[in-house]
């Protein structure tokens, strides 16, 4: 049988025996395909349009043996890899070119425990599949703010969700992570079992290996009064200066966001968009000074289930446009930056794009700073620039944009950044996910990394690299 040639590890090419790459698939439950073959281009197709990467190689992994003969094949013979959970991260990472990509959407099944108010999840479940598993015994946890996000990379990276006040972030809620390091040995880890790996875990993304399963606490949640505030683009600025004094003083189970966006009709608006989670009295006492104000042009709120509420920017985010995203925490947010926000907003090549103001506080904050590896628990806001657009020749305009809106926004920013929004290392640099830890965890992040992924076989990331031996 002839070689074939796959990416390897150390940028240039491997030549790996055919009967080699029969007798992985001999041991494999789920097909690993090759170009050209039914099923491919769905693998590697992610929610990015943008990224369009192709694998000399996909294994659909059926179960964790299959990861484990997976990881162990990438390692043996030097080659990059990659691994997609849900696909939706916006650095298109999940998709590595030429090399092995491992991909475990098949591996989505989520298990309640109703009595002990678990839920285990695997490596390639969605939120939409989490939630509908928990809705269906009235138990949530803290989820993306997209049904299709992953459920591994959103809690890998921290996990921002509408029930963070209360909460806490996704990774403060799992219990216990089973995952599959670099030997190819899957390991646990807990504040019992490998306790530092279960501190990195939770904040420090996919560096240490293939998580394949989660067990998340779970927690008793609705009803719900959720929706949204519409304002015109005239009236941006005086509702999002009155939308942060609201939010000074409102309780934990207050999760709220605004929105520079595009409305069905194409007008410019500020949305702003409020989920409370205790109770529809009174949500709607504490939300009526907000509704008074203004008044907006558009109120939608009302009771709504969890699961609708996880879907309530499903249709304003839909997979295959061109994403480029820009982010930073905001120490603070003063009239002047609403005044620049307002103007970015004004100068949007696309209306596909938008502006987020997310908002953090509650159980968030008070879990300590150094309990997880993810760092930014004491800033206020957070500021996404999502870019989106749908044809290859608006590229540079709407890249550009997204740039300057960012480079605008800064006298205002804290040096972190949420890794979950960081873009590709050659956009981002290399000190962007130093900042995402600070100094000090990133060290013993590096700590980790080294022990648990010495090779950096796991660089299809925000790499953490190991420390040089």
């Amino acid at each position: 049988m002839a070689d074939i040639s796959l990416a390897a590890l150390d940028g240039g090419q491997v030549l790996v025996d055919e009967a080699a790459l029969e007798a992985l698939k001999s041991e494999l439950r789920g097909p690993a395909l090759r170009p050209g073959e039914a099923g491919y281009d769905e693998a590697r197709t992610l929610y990015n349009a943008m990224i369009d990467r192709k694998p000399a190689v996909v294994l659909r992994c059926a179960g964790v043996a299959d990861v484990m003969e997976g990881v162990k094949f990438a390692g043996a013979n030097g080659l990059l890899l990659s691994v997609r959970g849900g696909g939706h991260n916006v650095a298109g990472n999940a998709v590595c070119d030429g090399g092995l990509m491992l991909d475990l959407s098949a591996m989505n099944s989520v298990r309640v425990d109703p009595k002990a108010k678990r839920a285990y999840a695997e490596g390639g479940a969605t939120w939409s599949d989490f939630d509908a598993e928990t809705q269906a015994f009235g138990l949530g946890s803290t989820g993306g703010l997209i049904s299709s996000t992953g459920v591994a990379g959103l809690t890998l990276g921290g996990g921002i969700g509408w029930l963070q006040g209360k909460h806490g972030l996704a990774c403060d809620n799992v219990i216990s992570f089973d995952m599959v390091t670099a030997a190819g040995n899957l390991v646990a880890a807990s504040a019992e079992e490998n306790p530092d790996l279960y501190w990195g875990l939770r904040g420090g993304g996919g560096n240490f290996g293939v998580v394949v399963s989660f067990e998340f606490a779970l927690h008793e949640i609705g009803p719900f009064l959720a929706g949204m505030l519409l304002y015109p683009l005239a009236e941006a600025q005086k509702s999002l200066a009155a939308f942060r004094d609201f939010l000074a003083d409102t309780p934990d189970e207050l999760g709220a966001l605004a929105g520079l966006v595009t409305a069905p009709d194409g007008a410019p608006v500020l949305a702003l968009v409020f989920v409370y989670n205790g109770g529809l009295d009174e949500g709607a006492r504490v939300l009526q000074p907000m509704r008074e104000f203004g008044p907006p042009m558009m109120d939608t709120l009302g009771p709504m289930p969890y699961r609708q509420v996880q879907t309530l920017f499903d249709e304003g985010a839909p997979p295959g446009l061109r994403n480029y995203w820009k982010s930073s925490f905001l120490e603070r947010l003063p009239d002047e930056a609403i005044e620049a926000l307002v103007a970015c907003r004004a100068s949007m090549p696309s209306p596909n794009s938008k502006l987020f103001i997310e908002c953090f506080g509650g159980a968030m904050a008070r879990i300590g700073r150094d309990e997880t590896a993810f760092a930014h628990r004491d800033v206020p806001h957070n500021l996404l620039i999502l870019g989106a657009w749908d044809r290859a020749e608006h590229d540079e305009a709407n890249i550009a944009w997204a740039r300057e809106t960012w480079n605008a926004l800064q006298p205002y920013a804290s040096k972190g950044v949420y890794v979950n929004y960081l873009g590709q290392e050659a956009d981002e640099g290399a000190e962007r996910v130093r900042a995402s830890y600070g100094q000090a965890k990133y060290d013993r992040l590096v700590a980790l990394k080294t022990k648990y992924d010495p090779n950096n076989l796991f660089r299809m990331n925000q790499n953490i690299r190991p420390a040089k031996s």
